[in-house]
């Protein structure tokens, strides 16, 4: 990141400048945040080049395809402006580094990783492919990494495969030594180019070089021509894939969709012949996605840190400069008319219906309901699927109770285009009675999205039942799920889930209480949350720090021993990797019974009722990583807050106020759209593609992926005076 210069525009269409994140002879990204407050990464081409017709063309079909193009692994396009005197194109921000920046520091990677990063590539290239386009540019530079996996970027020479190309006639387009021999003689390329490509890029990764030699230039293009490949050090499981994949001839390579396969499949199911790949070229299923479930994605080693300071650094820049003060106003009465006053506040909507209800308050105005029955305010009902009588009643009660205050704002305000009811399925919690209870939602047609499951785990099945009927899923509270990323269209879920919470213990061992000798305790009891969070902290500890191990078993005698290993190892700080609250609370006696004075933490379901009941003064002085925010101690919070406690007599339980981001959210997806059929079959597309600020933190989607972005949904909590207190976001604490 470089600073802004003179020279350098503080706005690009609605997006606000912040900093550079790169510059070439063709123009500059920007690191911008839009008027909600999500970041973006803003491509402007100089004013120059974008007057060439030519130029402006090839930006243009840049701009068209990455638009067009879905897929996990590929970086959405937020807004885009190809007429502008200076075009533009914004797209997510990813904050991880690229795999060149890994390798070329860390060295090669890990033969797993390397399996899970080229089969998520390949699923890229498949979707790529199956628009009729050609990236042409698939290299180290152009992949990040990020905590779920990878993303392909840069669309700046993609090309429909039957199009004819914009450079000069002779020119190599791509990078040399990560491009295809036909590429290299100045053929036309096609999908089987982006395929060799791929295969140089997995040599890269498995080796940390590329396998035509370095320097790049004509001596790499040669190479690539008129060479075989030095696959020296590649995994030997690995080498007859790469090996298919760096075939001189296009046709003797396997499809994208079938290097995705083959990578899933594992080293067993690797074929010598590249024509038995499945999805060769020529096969009925040449343009299918991989049909394999993907490899889990492990993550380089500090990558989990490296994205979690980049975030931290992104999120901690300063607001950019205000725009240029508006003319003053013609004079004119002093009064403001009611009218005017709705049209000035009109801009206030984006925070949702609380923000402008308190715009209205504050000038001195109450917006008031209109006549009940109204025949020309149609009526919308957004769902409630909650546990209402079973063991998580409580957390199905604080969003009934979020959803009912939500639902009053919205239909108290004038200008609404519609009303929102409320219809409640209570599941108590059972599996059984969750389908039962998603198929009466579904079969009503005003229904036009759902809130919950209110319960810790989200099951692939119930997820798949609302994806039939094409009812939208909002999920807030759920922390662990089943659901295969990108694969059901209707759902997104606006937290972070627990296993990336390990994000804000790594950043609080990082910078908050730099840690030098950390001990991970393991529970083996929790496969789920335990072995994400024990991963992560293997692969993305405190570069300075020593990181100890100790694995807890299913019975109780391992939480003294590994006392006693933090206390004889001199640890000053022990990481719970586990999420049963009451072996957490066994582990933190165990700790007081040795005296143990260093930090200590832990993340998501292990901070529960059991904890603090059954550790009582052991669990003072622990911190836990969460994904729901204390309403009472937020500011936004404060008329929420009030109102909660005006209505039901309580402050305001853990999921209420993000439920009540939740139903606004779905209410400023659903539009002015009137009738409810319309709104409830196009919902689930708009809600992922909308910035919502809420009055806990803004919502913002990755609209392929439907994943929340979670730079700003990570919070800290210290248990002081045996409760827990909101410390605040992560890195900022």
């Amino acid at each position: 990141m470089r600073p802004l210069t003179s020279e350098d525009p503080r706005t690009v269409g609605p997006y606000r400048t912040l900093v550079r994140l790169g510059a070439g002879g063709m123009g500059v990204v920007y690191l911008a945040r839009s008027a909600g407050g999500a970041l973006a990464a803003v491509k402007v081409i100089r004013a120059e080049h974008a007057a060439d017709p030519g130029f402006r063309a090839r930006f243009r079909r840049e701009a068209e395809a990455a638009a067009r193009v879905t897929g996990p692994w590929l970086v959405p396009v937020l807004g885009t402006d190809t007429e502008a005197r200076e075009p533009w194109m914004a797209t997510a921000f990813v904050p991880g580094p690229s795999l060149g920046e890994v390798v070329g520091t860390g060295g090669a990677l890990p033969t797993a990783t390397v399996r899970a990063l080229g089969n998520r590539l390949a699923q890229a290239l498949v979707a790529i492919h199956n628009a009729g386009l050609v990236h042409r540019d698939v290299k180290p530079g152009n992949v990040l990494l990020a905590l779920d996996g990878p993303r392909l970027i840069d669309f700046g020479i993609a090309r429909h495969e039957s199009a004819t190309a914009l450079t000069a006639t002779g020119a190599v387009i791509g990078t040399p030594g990560f491009l295809a021999p036909e590429q290299a003689s100045a053929g036309a390329p096609g999908p089987p180019s982006d395929v060799f490509s791929l295969g140089c890029v997995l040599a890269y990764a498995a080796t940390g070089r590329g396998p035509f030699g370095s320097g790049g230039g004509a001596g790499a293009l040669f190479r690539t021509i008129h060479e075989e490949p030095d696959l020296t050090g590649v995994p030997p499981g690995l080498v007859p894939l790469i090996t298919a994949c760096l075939a001189k001839a296009p046709a003797d390579r396997p499809t994208a969709s079938g290097v995705g396969d083959t990578l899933a499949a594992g080293e067993e199911e690797v074929p010598e012949d590249p024509r038995e790949y499945p999805g060769r070229p020529g096969a009925p299923d040449a343009r299918e996605s991989p049909r394999t479930a993907p490899a889990p994605w492990r993550m380089p080693a500090g990558l989990p840190a490296l994205i979690a300071d980049r975030s931290a650094a992104a999120l901690a820049l300063p607001d950019p400069e205000p725009p240029p003060a508006a003319p003053a106003p013609a004079a004119g009465p002093s009064r403001r008319s009611r009218r005017g006053l709705l049209t000035a506040g009109a801009a206030l909507l984006v925070g949702g219906p609380t923000t402008a209800w308190l715009a209205l308050r504050e000038h001195g105005t109450t917006a008031g309901r209109p006549p009940a029955g109204s025949a020309r305010t149609p009526a919308h009902t957004i769902g409630l699927h909650a546990d209402l009588s079973g063991p998580g009643r409580a957390s199905g009660l604080a969003h009934q109770r979020g959803m009912q205050l939500a639902i009053a704002d919205h239909n108290a305000r004038e200008d609404k285009a519609f009303r929102l009811a409320l219809r409640t399925e209570d599941d108590a919690g059972n599996p059984a009675k969750a389908l039962r209870a998603a198929d009466r939602l579904a079969a009503d047609p005003s229904v036009v999205a759902v809130v919950g499951p209110t319960g810790h785990e989200l099951r692939e099945e119930l997820v798949a039942r609302y994806d039939a009927a094409r009812l939208t899923l909002v999920v807030v509270a759920t922390g662990t799920s089943t659901v295969e990323p990108g694969i059901r269209l209707h759902h997104c879920v606006t937290r972070p889930l627990d296993g990336v919470l390990a994000a804000g213990l790594i950043s609080y061992l990082t910078h908050t209480r730099p840690a030098e000798r950390i001990l991970l305790v393991e529970d083996t009891a929790d496969s789920g949350l335990g072995g994400h969070l024990g991963r992560a902290f293997r692969s993305a500890s405190p570069a300075t720090a020593t990181l100890m191990q100790q694995r807890l078993t299913r019975g109780g005698a391992d939480f003294a021993a590994a006392a006693r290993q933090a206390v004889t190892g001199r640890a000053d700080a022990v990481v719970l990797a586990g999420g049963a609250a009451s072996r957490a609370a066994d582990l933190a006696t165990a700790l007081a019974d040795e005296d143990f004075t260093g930090t200590r933490v832990g993340a998501g379901p292990a901070l529960g009722p059991a904890f603090l009941r059954e550790a009582a003064g052991a669990a003072e002085g622990w911190v836990f990583a969460q994904a729901y925010t204390d309403a009472t101690a937020l500011p936004s919070a404060r008329a929420f807050t009030t109102a909660h406690r005006r209505r039901f007599g309580t402050s305001p339980a853990t999921w209420a106020a993000e439920a009540y981001d939740a139903v606004s959210l779905i209410a400023r997806a659903s539009g002015t759209t009137s009738a409810s059929g319309e709104v409830r079959r196009g919902i689930g597309q708009r809600i992922v593609r909308t910035e919502h600020r809420g009055i806990v933190r803004t919502l913002a989607f990755h609209p392929t992926t439907r994943a929340v972005r979670v730079e700003n949904g990570i919070y800290l909590y210290r248990i002081e005076n045996s409760r827990p207190r909101f410390l605040g976001l992560y890195g900022e604490v």
